[in-house]
């Protein structure tokens, strides 16, 4: 059985930092691309970053771009999100994806419907 976990949710003031993490079990990690998505109140989910694994290669929407860095460590099964330099219109639940894709077609990791397993999610709050 696949499990997607995320941690590190919470409020937090604008400017602030969080690191959200993703423990994964029940797949072959190292063969699976990782996504983050996003979805606030009255908004469709959206794509913020993915972390491939092949090659580890990252992609970010604009609107995160410089701001969030996601890794991967595949010994701990975990993948990351560092988000820095919060915004309020960073406020949603934040849901970890895993898709078993290696394309090099970045846009496919733009598509919730490549995620084959997803997690609870965690809350983010960011003050203003």
């Amino acid at each position: 059985q696949v499990q997607l976990v995320e941690s590190g949710g919470g409020l937090v003031q604008a400017g602030g930092s969080l690191r959200l993490s993703c423990t994964v079990s029940g797949l072959t990690f190292s063969s699976t691309s990782m996504g983050w998505f996003r979805q606030a109140p009255g908004r469709e989910r959206e794509f913020v970053a993915v972390v491939r694994s092949t090659g580890g290669y990252t992609y970010y929407a604009d609107s995160v771009k410089g701001r969030f860095t996601a890794s991967r460590d595949n010994a701990k099964n975990t993948v990351y999100l560092q988000m820095n330099s919060l915004k309020p219109e960073d406020t949603a639940v934040y849901y970890c994806a895993a898709t078993s894709m290696s394309t090099g077609l970045r846009g496919l990791y733009y598509d919730a419907g490549s995620y084959n397993s997803w997690g609870q999610g965690t809350q983010v709050t960011v003050s203003s």
